[in-house]
């Protein structure tokens, strides 16, 4: 790796063959890679680089694989560290402390998206212990992520071709419950009436509907996350590279055994129920009795000790941490609503709002009647910038009750950003965002 460049991928491999394709590929997609050829240069990697997520290649571990994971997250430690594979899902279903396996050869495009959800859950595994603390000493405790034992539940959509059917019943050997819809429209009821851990999409003869199934299922922000295989023929138009780019998770045919596509199913299954787990957990701040009455965000004192703590996590974890202000602005339009108190009516709204458009992991606070503050874990100032303008954008286009007979108002925001450089620096970094939110205004 050429001095100056920070990877974020270790590709663990011995095979140029394996690892140079899909290095060359996840840098292009903007996850710059390094390549061990061992687990002792993996390990040394690990120590010394700020690794966001490791890849392994099965066949080079042959045998040596039962602890290899654990040995490299030891060596990444504090920071949690993702470890995917690349090969064949186990066959007795023993995860080998894995997050997840998915078949070879790796397309850089399919490995980027679970690349980007496996960091984003260990991110969130991080604030989940970070936030124990902080709930803790107010006399609150939270529970541990939940291990669900019930059967994985799976969405089979498409027509019912033999060999469609044939991967059905392989699931059900491997534990999964399915649920058979044969059209979009059955599909999205089922979706929405019943969580799923996956879906399967036949592609048949029409696999450009299965492709708008997956990309629906990338639209909603519910369903962002459930992964999705695509059964599809050999001779398809689509091309595996196209169905990756689509959102799909992965691609088999039905050349490829069905017991062995029903593994793969199962194995995005567990590492989809682990991540909902996690975000479950942090949920239970939301019923804690410690939020905000009115919005339900964190309150100015129960933010101010959690990003002390946070700070403190991101140096030790050494990951970027930044903070984001975002206050109603004192438009023209504005004075008539807010002297009617129209706006502190919309308040409640706007804060919940804010609430569900951040990510799980990102903590979202009501610091004064009309100014929020967001800290964003391992977000550097250009994606927390992002993050605050998506969420001005979204709330800018709502539009507010202003009494009868009125005309509706819509709020903008002041916006201010900063990073946090060190724990002693909070204080600074908050006063910097609310300083430039006196000048700035959201986009």
């Amino acid at each position: 790796m050429t001095a100056g460049v920070q990877a974020r991928v270790l590709i663990v491999a011995r095979d140029d063959a394996t690892a140079g394709p899909l290095a060359e590929g996840l840098d292009r997609l903007g996850w710059r890679t390094i390549t061990a050829r061992s687990e002792t240069a993996a390990c040394l990697a690990l120590s010394d680089l700020q690794i966001q997520a490791a890849i392994v290649d099965l066949a080079a571990f042959d045998g040596e694989i039962e602890g290899l994971a654990g040995r490299l997250r030891a060596a990444c430690a504090p920071r949690r560290l993702p470890v995917m594979a690349m090969g064949a899902p186990d066959p007795f279903q023993k995860e080998r402390g894995l997050d997840l396996v998915l078949a070879s050869p790796l397309h850089p495009a399919q490995a980027a998206m679970r690349l980007e959800t496996l960091v984003r859950t260990a991110v969130a595994e991080e604030e989940f212990e970070v936030r124990i603390e902080t709930f803790a000493e107010r006399g609150h405790v939270l529970d541990a992520p939940e291990n669900d034992p019930s059967p994985y539940r799976v969405l089979a959509i498409g027509e019912p071709a033999p060999q469609f059917l044939a991967l059905s019943n392989a699931l059900q050997r491997n534990g999964a419950e399915v649920v058979g819809a044969f059209t979009a429209f059955t599909a999205f009821d089922y979706l929405h009436e019943k969580p799923f851990d996956a879906v399967v999409l036949w592609a048949g003869d029409n696999p450009h509907e299965a492709l708008s199934i997956a990309a629906g299922l990338r639209r909603n922000t519910r369903l962002y996350h459930t992964p999705a295989l695509l059964y599809m023929r050999a001779d398809s138009a689509v091309t595996a590279s196209e169905a990756y780019h689509r959102g799909i998770s992965d691609v088999a045919s039905p050349e490829t055994p069905e017991n062995e596509t029903a593994l793969r199913v199962v194995e995005l299954a567990r590492a989809y129920r682990r991540q909902k787990s996690v975000r479950n957990a942090l949920d239970q701040a939301r019923s804690s009795g410690l939020m905000d009455a009115a919005t339900g965000l964190f309150t100015r004192d129960l933010f101010a000790s959690h990003v002390m703590r946070l700070a403190r996590s991101a140096r030790d974890r050494n990951r970027p941490l930044s903070v984001c202000m975002l206050k109603v602005s004192e438009k023209a339009d504005l004075k008539a609503p807010r002297a009617g108190g129209w706006v502190a009516r919309a308040v409640p709204q706007i804060g919940s709002m804010i609430g569900r458009l951040v990510r799980v992991e990102d903590t979202a606070a009501r610091l004064a009647p009309e100014v929020f503050a967001l800290a964003l874990p391992a977000t550097p100032l250009a994606a927390a910038r992002a993050a605050g303008e998506r969420i001005a954008a979204v709330i800018g286009c709502t539009a507010f009750e202003a009494g009868q007979g009125a005309t509706p108002f819509v709020v903008e925001f002041d916006l201010g950003i900063a990073e946090v450089a060190s724990p002693e620096n909070v204080g600074y970094a908050l006063e910097q965002a609310a300083a430039m939110a006196a000048t700035l205004k959201a986009s």
